[in-house]
């Protein structure tokens, strides 16, 4: 049978209902992202953004923005996929989180400038000399506190509660590189410093993957604090263990016969591609990670 007028034009309001207010979050959304990377010049003084990007063509510079850029979006989505509460209710929510996401993501990365990437000046790397390693490193940063700050919040909760879990995320962050550090057979920072993007490479798929870990750890509704904060620990103390593991996995089994720290650090030209194959494994395993514990 075919559907009468009315139950077309109620099927045609919904849809029109649909995308008007999918336009009004998104724009809302692009807004919050341009508020972001007004903050993101504000808070980097130091240079001259648009003179290091489209007159002096720094790539390094690019890819923190990039990072940034991407990092922004993906807290932003925290605010977006939260349960719909209403038009009007769902707005405020998204100004709300939205603001506290950029307010999260900027306060975490003045806390991983000192507490990750702290023996060197990250600006003189990225604008004096140019280097790529630490900006892939600064950016992976930036994406990695975006998937914190978006499993924060995310789901039904308060804002203490996101303050709460973005502080274990910022946290575990900062746990989880210091054990990467130490596990690396070499200088992590030093070669950093050293312009080797490579081991800047490798060392952003393990930010990434870190984040993204916790962000299964901590996202969704809030049940209970003794609950939720047990799950994040276990979901987390899962990971640490794993980390050691991926990297043997990448070392014995897909690199066969030839060593990542070599590849890395050993030779005149350290393979980038190396770098890339054993961050792409980290951040593969942090999925396969959060789809078990979910």
């Amino acid at each position: 049978m075919a559907p009468t007028s009315s139950a077309l034009g109620v099927t045609f309001g919904a849809v029109a209902g649909f995308w008007a207010s999918s336009i009004v979050f998104v724009l809302l959304a692009l807004a919050l992202m341009a508020a972001g990377r007004g903050l993101f010049g504000l808070f980097n003084r130091r240079f001259n953004l648009r003179r290091q990007l489209v007159e002096l063509d720094n790539p390094a510079v690019a890819l923190v923005l990039s990072g940034y850029l991407m990092g922004l979006a993906t807290a932003l989505g925290g605010a977006l996929i939260g349960p719909s509460v209403g038009f009007v209710a769902s707005l405020v929510d998204l100004i709300l989180y939205g603001i506290l996401a950029i307010v999260l993501l900027h306060v975490s990365a003045w806390l991983n400038d000192r507490l990750i990437l702290y023996r060197f000046d990250n600006v003189k790397e990225i604008i004096q000399d140019r280097n790529c390693g630490a900006g892939v490193v600064m950016a992976a940063n930036h994406l990695a506190v975006g998937l914190v700050v978006f499993g924060a919040v995310s789901g039904e909760g308060s804002v203490l509660s996101a303050l709460v879990f973005w502080g274990l995320g910022q946290a575990a962050l900062v746990l989880v590189t210091r054990l990467y550090d130490a596990l690396t057979p070499y200088d992590l920072h030093g070669e950093v410093e050293k312009d080797n993007v490579a081991v800047g490479v490798a060392f952003a798929g393990v930010l990434v993957a870190t984040g993204n870990i916790v962000r299964y750890g901590i996202q969704g509704d809030l049940v209970a604090w003794g609950r939720d904060l047990a799950f994040f620990g276990a979901v987390l103390l899962f990971g640490v263990v794993m980390l050691p593991v991926t990297r043997w996995v990448g070392d014995k089994l897909i690199l066969r016969g030839r060593s990542l720290t070599d590849e890395l650090v050993n030779q005149e030209v350290p393979n980038l591609g190396a770098g890339i194959l054993e961050a792409s494994i980290y951040v593969a395993m942090s999925f396969l990670i959060g789809w078990a514990v979910s």
